[in-house]
């Protein structure tokens, strides 16, 4: 394993640096808000996207609430996917078994590697998930969080393309 490839050219460096402190807001709110007006789906930080990284890898704080959200079982052609768990249980797929997994715990998948993940604990839980290289899965996130606030149901054929214009293979 070698180093790559240069990618900047310039003699001195340069202050280009990114900060987002810990406390700022979520950039998606997956799920509907409770009866009582609070907000307990998935908030999603998007820590470092493709775009803001020069396409070198997506960086995203998963908060999933208490009731069970997550994938079913799929992969990607063109991605990694790796999950760190930060908090909570976390269910996770690895395209042998489901795993409880809890903070500290790391699972990588390769392209075309099966994964999914689920909160069925009943408790919030929390990951990084990261992808490498950058792609924008945040535009795969908000059309599903548009979807289910919506309440709009797609048909078959309107979920194969959603998932095929976004690298997402379902098994």
């Amino acid at each position: 394993m070698t180093y790559p490839d240069a990618r900047y050219f310039g003699d001195g460096g340069e202050s280009s640096g990114a900060f987002r402190p810990a406390g700022a807001a979520p950039d998606l709110l997956m799920g509907a808000a409770d009866d009582d007006g609070v907000h307990r789906g998935t908030r999603v930080h998007y820590l470092g996207t493709g775009g803001s990284t020069n396409g070198a890898f997506g960086l995203y704080r998963w908060e999933m609430g208490p009731k069970p959200s997550g994938p079913s079982p799929h992969f990607h052609r063109t991605i990694t996917e790796s999950f760190y768990i930060l908090s909570g249980t976390i269910r996770l797929y690895d395209g042998t078994g489901w795993k409880d997994t809890s903070a500290g715990d790391f699972l990588f998948v390769p392209e075309g590697g099966v994964h999914a993940f689920r909160n069925e604990s009943g408790e919030p839980a929390a990951m990084l998930i990261l992808f490498t290289p950058g792609a924008p899965r945040e535009a795969y996130f908000e059309e599903l969080a548009e979807i289910a606030a919506s309440g709009r149901q797609l048909t078959d054929e309107e979920w194969t393309d959603l998932y095929r214009r976004h690298d997402q293979y379902m098994v």
